[in-house]
């Protein structure tokens, strides 16, 4: 047993490795800020409007076009921003257009949480494990494209059959809540940047720059641009602020808590038992179904950080296969309850100020449904290509 000092715990918090505390929240944080900021500008807003329009009088053609957009919209940037930005929308266009507005509300929850396994900056989970396990961008990208692909077609085909009347339906064709792009400059500016941070961070391990720096570099350039631009036209970056007020400070202190836990349960040797526990075989299924379970005990991102210090202590062969498993057990464990994830306490607290009753069961009801056959699908495909 190791002593559980104050250096001790500063000497991991500040260490120079792939689990370095500091790094991952500097990544995330900096991803996150870069998505807050293209919200500010009335981007995301836009494109929901937008996707409304499209929808005409077909409540079908609606969910398939929602589906997707918002599919696309939370590989690249956080599913959290995009479930906080078209929940308000989709609640205002059913109450117009009297239609049911759970299969949409459902539909984007369930797209941002699965399409946010497709690359590591998706969500803060995939950024520790798969910085914990030495996983680089395109490494990542190359094994979790078809297991996300897998679940995401698993789980729309499944809420296609579990809201296949509501959607028979028709819909009285509404004109849309007001969306627009506030300011065109500031949107290229936000998009070009993301587009920049997104490629450097694939190319991050083959130019020796770390993942952390690219994203905050970014994030810099992109504050230090729209400072240039504000003062041209002799205006205050109001934009600026609101992005530093949204961005999920809260996570700082969390994932810190959760870290220094985790030091003293290594300390104990927890994670070495549990690891024994859960043997060496079978361990795609064995590995995504124990933290599938384990998020919604005690959260998606102490679950990471537990499984993280348990994934060590298996052999470098066998590593791998159970940190991929462990990521899509992250991600896709936000759907059976509200404590999946910190996603899923947000998206209750908006339906409830909304006027929309989502218990707890009906959370297990809906999203366990979907999240179940996505998890089976993905660790299939996944077992497959490992």
């Amino acid at each position: 047993m190791k002593d559980f000092t104050l250096s001790f715990i500063l000497q991991n918090i500040f260490a120079d490795t792939a689990v370095n505390p500091i790094k991952i929240l500097v990544l995330f944080i900096s991803m996150t800020v870069l998505s807050v900021f293209l919200d500010e500008i009335g981007f995301f807003r836009f494109l929901a409007n937008v996707t409304l329009k499209k929808s005409g009088t077909s409540q079908k053609k609606l969910f398939l076009l929602l589906y997707v957009t918002v599919s696309v919209l939370t590989v690249f940037t956080s599913n959290d921003i995009i479930v906080l930005t078209f929940t308000p929308f989709i609640c205002y266009f059913a109450a117009n257009a009297k239609i049911k507005p759970l299969p949409y509300l459902i539909t984007v929850f369930i797209a941002a949480n699965t399409w946010s396994m497709a690359l590591i900056i998706g969500n803060p989970t995939n950024i520790y494990l798969a910085t914990s396990g030495n996983v680089d961008f395109l490494g990542y990208v190359k094994i979790m494209v078809l297991p996300t692909v897998a679940a995401g077609l698993i789980s729309l085909w499944w809420l296609l059959v579990l809201f296949r009347k509501e959607l028979s339906q028709p819909m009285e064709r509404v004109q849309s809540k007001s969306g627009h792009i506030t300011d065109p400059v500031l949107l290229i500016l936000g998009i070009v940047h993301l587009a920049v941070a997104t490629v450097m961070l694939a190319v991050s391990s083959y130019i020796g720059i770390e993942m952390w720096l690219v994203a905050l570099t970014s994030v810099l350039s992109l504050f230090a641009c729209n400072l240039i631009v504000s003062l041209l036209r002799r205006r205050v970056p109001r934009e600026l602020g609101r992005c530093l007020k949204r961005a999920p400070w809260t996570l700082v202190p969390f994932l810190l808590g959760m870290f220094v836990l985790i030091l003293s349960l290594q300390c104990l040797g927890v994670p070495a038992f549990i690891t024994k526990i859960l043997g060496t075989k079978n361990l795609v299924f064995r590995y995504g179904l124990s933290s599938f379970a384990a998020c919604n005990i005690m959260n998606n991102i102490p679950m990471s950080v537990l499984f993280s210090s348990i994934i060590n202590g298996l052999d470098e062969a066998q590593k791998t296969p159970a940190l991929f498993a462990t990521i899509m057990g992250s991600n896709l464990g936000a759907f059976l309850t509200p404590f999946g994830a910190l996603a899923g306490l947000m998206w209750q607290k908006i339906l409830k100020g909304q006027g929309i009753k989502f218990g707890y069961m009906d959370f297990v009801k809906y999203g366990g449904s979907a999240g179940i056959p996505a998890l089976i699908a993905a660790m299939f495909v996944l077992n497959v290509i490992i």
